[in-house]
């Protein structure tokens, strides 16, 4: 009897790999979480920022191609840059004495420039010296100081949406010879319109300027000093936005600059040029 034939020998191989592909599901994941990272530390950084820098950003996502009303990082900004309000009043001046500082040789001058907020808006104001800072004695022509600081502040203004006052005021020294043909109504009104003249052609919109206002010596700034020269002075006016701002007593009554003077007796005040007044009450300083 032949042995039985042994069993067939099976070899089972098995196939090797990774079971399949999985593709770059965890490069998208790792790039969301990343993202997200960045967003959190860009939301971290805005609450630490300034109140100036978040309204920049905000606006930027609002208009990010910039064809409504521009949102500058600053007052200084490109475009037109923050409405000046009630609110923000205490920025820009913070804004422009930091600005003017950056004038040469502001140090020297930095006492006959005075910034306050009024009613009417932020007030600007360049005091004479004895000797003349701004304007030579009895001249109508602003000197290189003068210049390099309305140039500055032209710059800065321009930037913004609100409109500019500018007024001339003298003080109670009797101007040259006493002659009627040029007393200091003439004067304080042709050192506002040269002020004008200058901030329009450095920075200045055309159609910023409001008004021009000569006072001669009607509005003392020392009136127990008549005739100081601190007297002597042109006043900047950044008026608030059309909605914030007050109604003025001449805007009320109706434009009475072309009769010389209110019936206030008030000085005559002209859009872009000055006006001179009917008759000056008398030939005050200069």
């Amino acid at each position: 009897m032949s042995a039985p034939a042994p069993p067939p020998i099976i070899i089972i191989k098995k196939k090797g790999g990774h079971g399949g592909h999985h593709g770059g599901a965890w490069k998208v994941a790792y790039a969301d979480f990343v993202t997200a990272m960045m967003a959190l530390f860009i939301v971290l950084w805005l609450l630490n920022s300034s109140v100036e820098v978040q309204k920049a950003v905000a606006g930027y996502f609002r208009d990010p191609r910039g064809s409504g009303k521009k949102m500058g990082s600053a007052f200084g900004g490109t475009g037109e840059s923050v409405t000046v309000d009630r609110k923000n009043l205490n920025q820009l001046k913070d804004k422009l004495q930091q600005a003017m500082k950056e004038t040469p040789k502001f140090d020297k001058i930095k006492n006959n420039v005075e910034m306050t907020v009024t009613g009417e808006g932020l007030r600007i104001e360049l005091l004479e010296s004895e000797g003349g800072t701004f304007f030579d004695s009895g001249q109508a022509k602003p000197t290189e100081t003068a210049k390099k600081l309305l140039v500055e502040l032209a710059q800065q203004l321009g930037n913004m949406p609100n409109s500019v006052l500018i007024e001339g005021h003298t003080d109670s020294k009797p101007y040259g010879t006493g002659s009627n043909d040029y007393s200091n109504w003439e004067l304080s009104a042709d050192r506002a319109n040269a002020a004008r003249k200058v901030m329009q052609e450095n920075g200045l919109k055309d159609n910023q300027v409001a008004q021009i206002r000569g006072y001669a010596d009607q509005q003392l700034r020392m009136p127990d000093k008549p005739e100081d020269p601190h007297n002597r002075r042109i006043s900047i006016i950044v008026r608030y936005t059309d909605a914030d701002a007050p109604v003025s007593k001449d805007e009320k009554e109706g434009k009475e600059g072309k009769e010389g003077k209110s019936p206030e007796g008030k000085p005559a005040e002209s859009k872009g040029e000055p006006a001179k007044p009917a008759a000056a009450p008398k030939a005050a300083g200069h």
